[in-house]
């Protein structure tokens, strides 16, 4: 065989092994989408934990409703009810399968609405390690997949993942996700920055099933290793199919939001 034809045929062979990964990454995502489709709607507490890089911490008491959108991505509302300085605050969050999600924030000591800007969806969420992208309904249309592996994850095996963000103005170059093979849920997710060095990482911990379906997690555990600050996300009382409808998320419910 010539050298030349060596040298197509192994491209070749690149390209189809490229191609397989990268369309094995997307069946996956795809699977994972639907085991989690069709709760139609929402509600939970949620405990959030700050802890800087001293070790000094402080928690914020939240309530989150979600609602599923017929042929785009999920909306919801989070209402901080405690500590008093944040006491009334409402995020409000329209994701979109594809452009950029809509997002605003009422700031109760002003009375006002605060629309997120698209180009700042990498900021920090309510002074968290979570952004604001983080906090979106994770769409599958928002990446493009890479499959790297299969290993083990604790006491189960995963499908290891790449994705990279089709927003412009994402605040990563990329994530790495750990998938467990038996329920398709997150186990894992590194988070790379816009020059492509580690930033944080994600992981989730205490899954339960609700309507013999659907899995959640107790614990989101969200670290940054550049700056030694940590998140740490407590759920509770999760309810499901409680009649929310759309008028509970449009943006007058940012005021009314109790």
């Amino acid at each position: 065989m010539k050298v030349t034809s060596w040298l197509i045929l192994l491209s070749l062979s690149f390209n189809v092994l490229a191609q397989s990964a990268a369309e094995r990454g997307l069946e996956i995502a795809v699977e994972a989408d639907r085991r989690d489709t069709g709760f139609h709607d929402s509600t939970a507490a949620m405990r959030m934990i700050l802890r800087n890089k001293q070790g000094d911490e402080s928690t914020r008491e939240i309530r989150v409703r979600t609602l599923e959108q017929d042929g785009d991505g999920d909306r919801s509302l989070t209402t901080f009810d405690e500590p008093a300085d944040v006491k009334g605050t409402n995020f409000l969050s329209f994701t979109h399968k594809t452009g950029p999600d809509d997002q605003w924030l009422y700031l109760p000591a002003l009375k006002r609405v605060k629309r997120i800007s698209s180009r700042n969806k990498s900021g920090p969420f309510m002074g968290s390690e979570f952004a604001y992208e983080d906090i979106s309904s994770q769409e599958v249309e928002k990446y493009t997949y890479k499959y790297l592996r299969d290993e083990p994850c604790g006491e189960l095996t995963c499908f290891v993942v790449e994705r990279y963000p089709v927003d412009k103005y994402s605040g990563y170059s990329r994530q790495v996700a750990w998938i467990d093979q038996q329920e398709y849920r997150p186990q894992k997710i590194v988070f790379y920055d816009r020059k492509n060095t580690e930033l944080k990482t994600l992981t989730y911990s205490g899954y339960r099933q609700y309507l013999d379906k659907y899995w959640r997690a107790d614990e989101m555990f969200m670290e940054n290793h550049q700056t030694g600050k940590s998140t740490r996300l407590i759920w509770s009382d999760y309810q499901f199919q409680t009649g929310l409808t759309e008028r509970d998320f449009d943006r007058n419910s940012l005021k009314r939001a109790r």
